[in-house]
């Protein structure tokens, strides 16, 4: 009967992964597209033309949570969730494998969708006075999604080597 219930543990420490991925990356970018959402308004109410050259600025920290999701559906995937014969029970060391790769994605998109919505909002600052130059704003906000790029790589390496069956 332990061994049932430590299995069991295992599972739901792969399905915490799986949450922790989707959760902390969503929530980053939620906070992001807030965060330059809120200057791009300011800047809207001045000049509503400008709505479609800032709508890539408010955007652009939206994709964190994208990976997030990839992420999440990845180790859904990887438990078979998704097909006919669900895993209905891994060793605790997989599980806490899962979890662990999960971390990259999640927590590396939630940083670094915060901070890319601190640099898009300067973008819209910027292109208030330069609307010429919002493109060169949008190239320094794809620098700090880098990051949140190779936190999903690094997701999907460590997703690679783990055994569930």
């Amino acid at each position: 009967m332990e061994n049932v219930m430590m299995a069991n543990y295992g599972l739901v420490l792969a399905v915490l992964g799986a949450a922790i991925a989707v959760f902390f990356a969503g929530f980053g970018s939620c906070i992001g597209i807030g965060i330059a959402g809120q200057a791009a308004n300011g800047l809207l109410g001045e000049d509503p033309e400008r709505f479609g050259s800032l709508l890539i600025l408010v955007a652009l920290p939206g994709t964190q949570g994208i990976y997030g999701f990839l992420g999440g559906f990845l180790i859904i995937n990887k438990l078979g969730f998704l097909g006919s014969s669900p895993v209905t029970q891994i060793a605790i060391q997989h599980g806490w494998e899962i979890l662990f790769a999960s971390l990259p994605v999640g927590l590396g998109g939630l940083v670094s969708a915060m901070h890319q919505g601190k640099v898009c909002a300067s973008g819209v600052a910027m292109s208030a006075k330069q609307p010429e130059a919002v493109m060169n704003s949008v190239i320094y906000a794809a620098m700090v999604e880098t990051y949140s790029i190779l936190g999903l790589l690094a997701t999907i390496l460590l997703l690679q080597g783990i055994k569930v069956s």
